[in-house]
This record gives C-alpha cells, structure tokens and sequence, in this order.
C-alpha cells in the first residue's frame, strides 16, 4: 500500500512555479535573539538556554530549552505588553528583528502567515481553570481572554506593525511551517499580497511539556523548547526591481499523506516531487534540515525517508532540535532558519541547496526546497 501511495506522488505533474526570495529573517530561540545567534549555536554544537522556566507551574522532569532575555518592551514598545501572552511576545520580537534587518517600508500589501499548533496552550489552559476557580458568575479577567484565540500572535503583528495585507493563521502542528510557506506562496502568486512574513511560533508551557512527557512522543533526554522564527517572502522579479538582495530562495513546497507502515516511502516521494518542481537532481542537495530529532519512532524514518530520495544523505546534516529543543508548530521555520544561519556563517552565497522535511505521527508528510544560486539573477 505505501509503494503505491508513493508511486502516485512521484508520478504527479511537477509544474515548475516562480521561486521565492527570502529577504529577511528574525529569530527568536534558546540560543539567543537573532540569525546570527542560532547559526554560531549551532556550528559549534551548543545547547540553548535552559535556566528560565515561563510561568507558575511545575514543569515535567525532563530537559527545557527557553528563550533568554526576550526584551519585548524594548523592541516593541511598552504599551500593552504586559497584557500579551508569550506567544504572541515571541512573534511580535520575530517580526521586529526581521524588519529591522531590512529597512524601509513595508507597504500596505505586506501580510502575515504564522503557523501554530492550537495558539498559546498556556493561556487556554489558564484561562480555563480560572473559569472553575473563580465564584459565580466566573468573574474571570476579561484581559486574559484575547490570548486564549488562536490568531491573536498574527493579529498583533498586523497591528503593531501597520501590516494591512491577507493575514492566515494556520494549525499545522508539526507540518505549520511548511504548510504556512505553501500558503504564502499561493497568496502571492494569486496577487493577494506584494509581501508576506511567513513565520511559526510555539511558546514553552508546563502543560504542553507534560503532554509531550505523558505521551512518550519524544525520547527521555529529548529536550522540550519553545521559539518563533519569521521570514520576509516576496516574488524574486519584485525583490531583484527594488533591489533587495536575499538570503536564498524557496523553489517548491510540497505536502502529502502516507500511512504510519509508509512514512519513509511517503515522505521520500515528496522530496523527490518536490526536487523535479525546483529543476534540481538529488547530488544537488548539499544539505538536510531534519525535523523529527528526539521524536520517538520518527527520527529514523524522517532519516531513511530522505535516503531514499536522495541516495543516502548529504554532506550536511542540520538538526536544529539539538540546539532549541521540541518546538512543535515552529519547527518548519526554525530549520529553514537554521539552514540560513549555517549558510550565513559559512559565507556561503553560491551553490547551497537545501532540503527541510517534516512528519507527523498521523501521516502528514512535507518539505521545502531552498537554493542560494543567484538569489536575485
């Protein structure tokens, strides 16, 4: 059954579609603010942060990987903050560091597309306990309430940074970040957009760690992590006519399903669809951006997925969970930006190509196809 799933993707029309310039990048992780941040981590084999626990309650018996000195009032401003989940404080620092690495305005056709899992579990949790807790009628704080809605981090950005274009939030879990990329290059193509910030977002939170620890997804050593990454995306002809250079461009995004028994064939020919889209052959790729690192039962099959497809794996290996832990939702964006972070420190400006999976247990299958050939050619 799973040859055949797999023998059916392979065969689908791969119609090539006009690359994505990635202009800018803002990241947020347990290794620091920043692209630069993340990239020095991990070249040289650092664990991120892992100090600070958010909130009040009790966080399982297991590593944590946080965000340090997340400077929201600084570089957002103060008005508001303290009413804002760390959630939505991750992405609007995201989205800031991404501006503000590319000066200029954005425009009013600049939008948002955040992937998520179910929004801030934390504050959902929170806010309904307090719903059991308080005495009748459940006098509640009516503050603690915007953040319990899932597209209130995108909503937030829109505001704050004046971004009047289509704004998406997506749940995607595991497949959030891939599936938010796919999205955006959709609203672009369809002319809903000149600009989007493409992002993913996944706070730490003692529930979600527990339910991570109860589960037995993740290895026992497995660190549990929270961090937000976004990506400034345009089409490469609109990047190159205001001369925008970029970090590298998204040739194909492709998502599929398998059953569990085929994962690996699924997930192989996926990559091998999305590979014929970008016109690249698999002694292409130089590098890998893994996404199912400490998940239990999944990390060999993402593994024997791509030699599949690629007849062994490259030169490069990224395995950005090592440095900021089980992100979940923000995973997809977070190994793009590890991919970015290791070219940028590399120097490298010519000839990378990059492939970025994701899985899930229930049978989501996903990658991205990222170059560095000529970004703005």
């Amino acid at each position: 059954m799973s040859t055949a799933i797999a023998e059916t993707a392979a065969d689908r029309p791969a119609v090539a579609v006009q690359p994505l310039a990635i202009t800018a990048v803002g990241v947020a992780t347990p290794a620091g603010l920043g692209l630069e941040a993340l990239g020095r981590a991990l070249a040289e084999g650092l664990a991120g942060h892992a100090e600070e626990v958010p909130g009040e309650e009790t966080p399982p018996p297991r590593p944590v990987r946080t965000v340090p000195d997340l400077r929201t009032a600084e570089l957002i401003g103060r008005k508001g903050v303290r009413h804002l989940d760390r959630t939505t404080q991750l992405g609007l620092v995201s989205c800031r560091l991404a501006l503000d690495s590319q000066p200029g305005p954005m425009g009013e056709r600049t939008g948002v597309v955040l992937g998520t899992s179910m929004g801030s579990i934390r504050s959902s949790s929170e806010y309904s306990m307090e719903t059991l807790r308080q005495e009748r009628p459940y006098l509640v704080n009516p503050s603690l309430f915007p953040n319990t809605v899932m597209n209130c981090a995108a909503g937030q950005i829109a505001i704050r940074h004046g971004l009047q274009g289509v704004n998406a939030t997506l749940a995607g879990g595991h497949l959030a970040g891939v599936q938010a990329l796919r999205y955006a290059r959709n609203a672009l193509r369809q002319g809903h957009a000149d600009r989007l910030l493409v992002g993913g977002v996944e706070e730490f939170s003692a529930q979600a760690a527990w339910g991570w620890h109860r589960s037995g997804a993740l290895e026992p050593e497995a660190p549990v992590g929270e961090g937000a990454a976004v990506l400034v995306v345009e089409p490469q002809a609109a990047a190159s006519a205001a001369g925008r250079v970029a970090l590298a461009r998204v040739l194909a995004c492709e998502t599929g399903f398998a059953p569990r028994d085929g994962l690996a064939e699924g997930l192989a020919a996926v990559v091998g669809a999305a590979l014929r889209r970008s016109g690249k052959d698999p002694a292409d790729v130089t590098t890998v951006s893994l996404g199912s690192t400490g998940r239990t039962g999944l990390e060999r099959v993402e593994e024997r997925a791509v030699e599949l497809a690629l007849g062994g794996l490259p030169e490069q290996v990224v395995r950005v969970k090592e440095t900021v832990g089980e992100c979940f939702s923000a995973d997809g964006v977070l190994q793009i930006a590890a991919v970015l972070g290791l070219w940028q420190r590399e120097g490298r400006t010519r000839g990378g190509t990059a492939v970025v999976t994701s899985l899930s247990g229930d049978g989501l299958v996903g990658c991205a196809v990222l170059d560095t050939a000529d970004p703005l050619g």
